[in-house]
């Protein structure tokens, strides 16, 4: 049974990720004036600080709330991106005034759910038995 693995795999891209990412946005918000292709780098910017920031706050909640089997690396990368694209995807929405709390929280139940069902699948997956010598007659 595997282990929820250290924080220590996490802390360099994480770092990296919020310096980029809240860096590039202050950088952009005080040097550049807003044309589209500023709006893009705001989007990238903005996943990647998002990204960044709620992975180490992710990585806490799968210490405090562990799950059965523990959740891997690549779930909680997952988990922190998905939350930077429900970041992107409210302020896309918000520029073009369209948000609303429903749509809002319609977007956050419908995200919420396909994490819940990848995990279901994940859980689900059969894994072949491994034989060990010292197990069998001889």
């Amino acid at each position: 049974m595997s282990e929820t693995p250290s924080f220590r795999q996490f802390l360099g891209p994480t770092l990296v990720l919020i310096l980029t990412g809240w860096g590039g946005i202050t950088a952009l918000l005080i040097f550049t004036e807003p044309v589209v292709w500023m709006r893009w780098a705001l989007f990238a910017l903005l996943f990647m600080g998002l990204t960044g920031t709620f992975l180490p706050i992710i990585y806490f909640f799968h210490l405090r709330f562990p799950s059965v089997p523990p959740a891997e690396a690549r779930v909680l990368v997952r988990q922190a991106q998905w939350i930077g694209t429900y970041g992107i995807i409210l302020l896309w929405l918000r520029s073009g005034d369209l948000l609303t709390l429903w749509l809002m929280l319609g977007l956050g139940g419908g995200l919420i759910a396909i994490e819940w069902l990848i995990r279901m699948r994940e859980n689900a997956r059969w894994n072949p038995p491994t034989s060990n010598s010292h197990d069998e007659p001889a």
